[in-house]
Parts: C-alpha cells; structure tokens; sequence
C-alpha cells in the first residue's frame, strides 16, 4: 500500500471530499443529493435537508458557499470568531476559506441546506462580484439574519423547487438550478435589507464596530497580531477600539486575536498532519516552545495532547 502523502496545511475542503465529514454513512434519505443518481448531479452544486446530517462538524475550512436554512430546532455555528445559535427560521451564510464549526444539534432540528462553487453562477454573476452582489458572503457582512414565517416559506419553497428539478432530471435542469439559487439569493438579500443590516455602519458606530473587529481578525490575524493594526484599518484609535470591545464583549482585542490563533491551530492539529513545529512557524511563533506555552496556556493542554484527543475522539 503506496504511503499517504502527509498533509501540510489545513484543508480547504471541496464538495466531493467534504460529503463523508458532514453526511452520516448509510442515510437512506433521498432529498437534493442525497442519494442522488450521479447522471442527476450537477457540477458545483449540492442541497441536502438535515436530515442524515453529523450532528457535529469541524473546525474545518471550505473552497465553497454555503446557506443554512434552519425550520426548526436549534444548533450552535461558530464562523471565524463568531458564534451563532441557529433556531426556527434562522439562516446563516458561510464563504469559501472560512473556518466553521457546528455543534449541538437539538433532536428535533430540521432544515435544508446548500452549497455551491464560487464558479457555479458565472453564467448569471462572475465569482468575484458574489461578495459585492451579496454582502452576506462579504467579510464586512452580517452572516446571520432571521427570516420572517413569509420569508422562511419562500426559502423552503426554493429548496423543494430546487430538490423536484434534481429529482426530474429534465433536459436543461442545470441552467433551472442556477436560476434558482441566484433567486433565492435575491431573496434572502431582500431580507438582508429590509432588515437594515447594511445601513449598521451609518446608525451605530459602536454596533457596526465588533462583528467589523472580528471578521478582520478573521481575515488577517496570521500577520497582523497588534491592536494598533486594526484600529488603524477602523479608523479608530487603540484605546477607543480596545473599550468598544471589551464593553459588548467583556474581553480585550487582543483576547480576540488569540482566540483565532487558537482556533486555527485547533483546525491544523485535528485535520492535518503537521509536525507541531511546523505549526508554529505557519502561525508565525518564534519558536514551538512559544507555541506550546501560549496553546496550552489557552486551552489547558499542550497541542501533542489535543491532538491525540481529537484522533481517539
């Protein structure tokens, strides 16, 4: 047997390879592409309801967009440094690179959800205009909004639409499901602003400030670990930005920023095979020493240790 080539970086999942980490083996239910004829797929493209869905999944990465529509029930979603409770009529967005995590899924929970390539809608949209056309997708967007029982009836008419063209297979059924997602998105985009998540900068400074913090953090924290750095790309001072934080939160900036270090390198532990060494020097420490003094002084455990845990586990 030819030896498994070791895995460097943490894994940016695509469709194919992420359907065994969050599909149980063995459902036999048979909505969207569950169980679907593979003459019936389409390229870039999947829709499952919860239905035979882990109840737990991550923290892990994915080169795709994904919409979680929420019936009924509840889960907890962590995106980036951002923690979420899914409830009835709840919907979330995630974006390729991000890193998601989902856990605490209620025994009554039902949903739909889909995902799609960045590619997928180039015939109606190109793929780096997603983030501006639906800023939801957007690092500076609001990833979770809840639908009224009008908005979540069209959602879920969307995803029975979506699942009876799959399941007919007729000739240009490709085409009709990219209708339909780009329908949906106009959709819950209405939604988006009706709810006025756009105009958060303009109202509330202070609001607009954390989630704007976090998702920066998100996005930079391998090579921008100061406060300073981020206030400046705020357009706010230090001290203004470390109060904001700590007053709606109850932690420091900083706090945050090793809050995500923890988190990637939770991810790096879990699903690669990384030496601990060269971990360190990808999150940027001076040395593993360093490295496994702040990890363990962060989750009261050395890395070795989350490791073996999270393999036996």
């Amino acid at each position: 047997m030819p030896a498994r080539s070791p895995r460097k970086e943490i894994p940016q999942y695509g469709l194919e390879a992420s359907r065994q980490l969050h599909r149980l083996p063995g459902d036999t239910s048979a909505f969207g592409y569950n169980n679907l004829p593979a003459a019936a797929r389409i390229k870039g493209f999947e829709l499952y309801s919860s239905e035979g869905v882990r109840a737990q999944m991550g923290p892990l990465k994915s080169d795709y967009y994904r919409i979680s529509i929420s019936v009924r029930g509840v889960t907890e979603i962590q995106l980036g440094l951002e923690d979420f409770t899914h409830g009835t009529g709840t919907v979330s967005f995630t974006f390729p690179g991000q890193i998601f995590s989902k856990r605490g899924l209620s025994d009554d929970a039902f949903g739909y959800y889909l995902l799609f390539e960045p590619a997928f809608l180039e015939d109606i949209l190109a793929p780096d205009r997603i983030p501006e056309e639906f800023p939801f997708f957007a690092y500076a967007g609001v990833p979770f909004m809840q639908l009224s029982p009008a908005e979540l009836a069209a959602t879920v008419d969307f995803a029975e639409r979506m699942n009876a063209e799959l399941r007919r297979h007729q000739p240009g059924h490709d085409k009709a499901m990219r209708m339909y997602v780009y329908l949906m998105l106009l959709e819950l985009k209405r939604s988006y602003l009706r709810q006025g998540f756009h105009l958060v900068e303009k109202e509330d400074k202070a609001a607009y400030l954390v989630p704007r913090y976090k998702k920066l953090v998100s996005e930079h924290f391998l090579t921008r670990r100061k406060v300073a750095d981020y206030a400046a790309m705020l357009g706010v001072t230090p001290n203004h930005l470390n109060r904001a934080i700590r007053a709606h939160t109850g932690h420091t900036a900083s706090e945050a920023i090793a809050d995500m270090l923890v988190r990637e390198a939770k991810a790096a532990l879990r699903y690669t095979d990384t030496t601990i060494a060269a971990i360190s020097d990808q999150l940027h420490f001076s040395d593993p020493a360093g490295f496994n003094r702040f990890f363990k002084e962060k989750t009261g455990i050395t890395p070795l240790a989350f490791r073996k845990n999270a393999v036996s586990g």
